[in-house]
């Protein structure tokens, strides 16, 4: 029988057509077993989505996840047995705070111990930019760690991050509207002048170009709360147009909370925004029990086409500093001119009137509201003459001082020029434990990383820096059966990932980062206290950041793979 020729023509198609089915397939193909760097066997994928848990193996090359499924004959230069264990998406911190603390030790070790990759930070005021009235607030605590003030704008901190800090977690910031005023006005209770507001305004264009997320504010403190609506719908505007997004502090999270909500959502409105409230909370005994009607709220918010959503931290006392828990008109000013007023009998006699006073107006009142010196607890100073006192609440410190305990806090006030930080019982377990359950709500530290050695261990502070995430994974899925484990990983990781437009992390899936958590879910629990927060968390057993061992075994290694991550005027 006669071959069938084919005219040159149709062999030409005919190659053509066999040429493309053989780079299809290679497109598709799985990769060569031995190309792996690191595969992780055995555990159970919880993959950041809120999906049901499924077994599978994590191929990992570089510092991408490259496959996910059987990948037990693979060949790789290190293999992970996760049998027993979870394997998730490295936690992202919504509020992480280490922006400074990772230039005095960059292994943000009470954070890799908690599972934590990746932070998100800059509340009201941001590590940049900077000017020289910004540095003098901060140079007690830099000249302190013996840190060198060295860069002025975001692209050049993130420089110095990634050139020289070299830390073991990613990080990304907000611009903070608090520090722009700082930098253009000072911190005088006045208006912005329409050129002060414009300037104000180029510096978050500038900002975002670099690489923000977006713009923030922290409205209970100074000089945040001397802004108005329109002045920060003005801000929040230029953060919109960069594809950037709106974080807030409120400026009430007590008596004034409904209309401190109204404002975020007036904001989001006018500025055509996303916008998301930092550690949510219903404060003070007055406002107990009214979590479900402020989750309510912003269900509604939402229901009319408003982006809001929220975090937490889930423990029922908070932590700032220490001068909070004085009238606005005291801090007014910055430091210096506070405390001359501190040092003024007719001021300070004023000062413990308005401490005492349920209707003092003009702030949030720290120091009634927490039910004075017994619900306040000095948690962290940066003169080592007071670190005697850490621990103790305001009342005790009182009593050894032999005066009023709001004596106290003025002098403590004077003596740490204003560095001292306190944890405040503000919150009851059951509006925590409602915002928790909230689909809305994701996750935050609202602590700067510490250590339980090292220059970052001097001091003590909250237990949010250590145990926030173990304490949910362990206490409210395990034990309480408050939420399913899918569900506050979602909230760890995928949710957070999405607010804030990183857009290769919080899921495991091919192509992503590779920032992964392994833990036990029957050991992972929280160890820090109030009484004693020093302590690491235990039951995570590695986490990997873009591909690198950052924890193995349960111990923090050498490797710090951390990187800077960029907001959206970067991409566009």
């Amino acid at each position: 029988m006669r071959a069938h020729l084919l005219a040159p023509s149709k062999w030409l198609t005919l190659l053509i057509f066999v040429a493309a089915l053989g780079l299809a397939g290679s497109a598709t193909a799985p990769a060569p077993p031995d190309s792996y760097d690191v595969v992780i066997t055995g555990g159970r994928i919880v993959d950041g989505t809120g999906a049901p848990w499924f077994a599978a193996d994590v191929g990992i090359r570089g510092d991408r996840i490259v496959a996910i499924g059987n990948l037990k004959a693979a060949v790789a230069k290190t293999k992970v047995d996760a049998t027993g264990l979870v394997v998730a998406p490295g936690f992202i911190d919504l509020l992480g705070q280490s922006e400074f603390n990772v230039l005095v030790d960059n292994r943000a070790a009470s954070k890799i111990t908690q599972g934590v990759t990746t932070e998100v930070t800059g509340e009201g005021t941001s590590i940049a930019p900077m000017n020289d009235r910004l540095f003098g607030d901060m140079a007690d605590a830099y000249k302190h760690f013996g840190v060198t003030m060295d860069w002025r704008s975001l692209g050049d901190y993130f420089k110095r991050l990634d050139e020289r800090a070299h830390p073991a977690i990613n990080l990304a910031t907000f611009v903070g509207a608090g520090g722009l005023r700082t930098y253009v006005i000072g911190k005088d209770d006045r208006p912005a002048t329409p050129a002060e507001l414009s300037r104000m305004q180029g510096l978050v264009a500038a900002a975002m170009e670099d690489g923000a997320l977006g713009v923030s504010s922290s409205l209970q403190y100074m000089p945040d709360r001397f802004a108005s609506t329109d002045e920060l719908v003005a801000l929040a505007s230029v953060a919109a147009h960069y594809g950037g997004v709106y974080f807030t502090h409120i400026r009430s999270e007590t008596g004034q909370i409904t209309s401190a909500l109204d404002e975020v959502f007036a904001i989001a409105e006018r500025a055509k925004i996303p916008a998301e409230i930092w550690h949510l909370k219903t404060a003070y005994k007055p406002n107990w029990g009214r979590m479900p009607e402020v989750l309510a709220r912003i269900e509604a918010a939402r229901a009319r086409g408003l982006d809001i959503t929220a975090n937490q931290y889930p423990y029922t006392r908070a932590a700032n500093g220490l001068d909070a828990c004085l009238p606005l008109w005291a801090r007014e000013g910055g430091t210096e001119r506070m405390l001359a007023r501190l040092r003024t009998p007719a001021d300070r006699e004023r000062i413990k009137r308005e401490m005492d006073d349920p209707a003092s107006p003009g702030w949030e009142n720290q120091w009634y509201g927490s039910g004075g010196g017994d619900g306040i607890l000095l948690s962290a100073v940066l003169d080592p003459a007071l670190r005697k006192y850490e621990g103790m609440t305001l009342t005790a410190i009182g009593k050894q001082m032999g005066k009023d305990p709001r004596d106290a806090v003025m002098d403590l006030v004077i003596a740490d020029r204003g560095n001292s930080e306190v944890v405040t019982s503000i919150m009851r377990e059951d509006d925590v434990v409602a915002a928790l359950k909230n689909p809305l709500v994701s996750i935050c530290t609202d602590s700067g990383a510490k250590a339980e050695d090292g220059p970052l261990s001097e001091s003590k502070t909250h237990p949010r820096a250590f145990g926030t995430f173990p304490r949910i994974l362990g206490h409210f899925v395990r034990d309480e059966k408050a939420l399913r484990l899918e569900e506050a990983i979602r909230k760890m990781t995928s949710q957070p990932a999405t607010r804030v437009h990183l857009q290769d992390r919080g899921i495991l899936r091919p192509g992503m980062a590779a920032d992964v958590t392994v833990f036990d879910p029957a050991t992972i629990r929280d160890v820090a206290t109030f009484e004693n927060p020093m302590h690491y968390s235990v039951g995570v057993r590695y986490v990997l950041v873009n591909g690198h061992a950052v924890v193995w075994e349960g111990k923090m290694t050498s490797e710090r793979p951390g990187r800077a991550l960029k907001g959206p005027g970067m991409r566009r």
